[in-house]
């Protein structure tokens, strides 16, 4: 395993994270280089429009991508980040999948898909991480 010696370690790290957390973001499953992290939607997460707010969206990529980088090296911060926004959910439930793309000397490229419950495609992310 990389830097947590389990998927238990790292959720009780990512505790941490209080602002995906306690908007219901979870860690599901953890290896070498990825991380699934998903959340159930409610009506705290809608914008004006009845529809999932992007920032929500932004928090479950980048969350994925934080456990990721720093599974590979601890501590990873983010340098630079760009989403795509693909659709709008459907279901219940978003999951984001994070994977390690490149780990180089300083930085770490991770690409996250972000789909539904009912597997529609809801945003894909790009992140680089700089290695402190």
């Amino acid at each position: 395993m990389g830097t947590f010696a389990s998927t238990e370690e790292a959720r009780e790290y990512f505790t941490g994270d209080r602002f995906a957390t306690e908007n219901g973001m979870e860690l599901r499953e953890l290896g070498e280089n990825y991380s699934v992290c998903d959340m159930t939607l409610t009506t705290r997460h809608q914008n004006a429009n009845g529809g999932v707010m992007g920032g929500v969206i932004f928090t479950l990529a980048d969350f994925a991508f934080a456990v990721c980088v720093n599974q590979i090296h601890k501590p990873t911060v983010a340098q630079q980040v760009s989403i795509n926004y693909l659709g709008a959910p459907k279901g219940t439930k978003l999951i984001a999948k994070a994977v390690c793309k490149k780990s180089g000397r300083s930085t770490t490229i991770v690409n996250v898909d972000v789909t539904d419950d009912t597997g529609r495609d809801v945003a894909q992310f790009v992140g680089t991480g700089f290695k402190l």
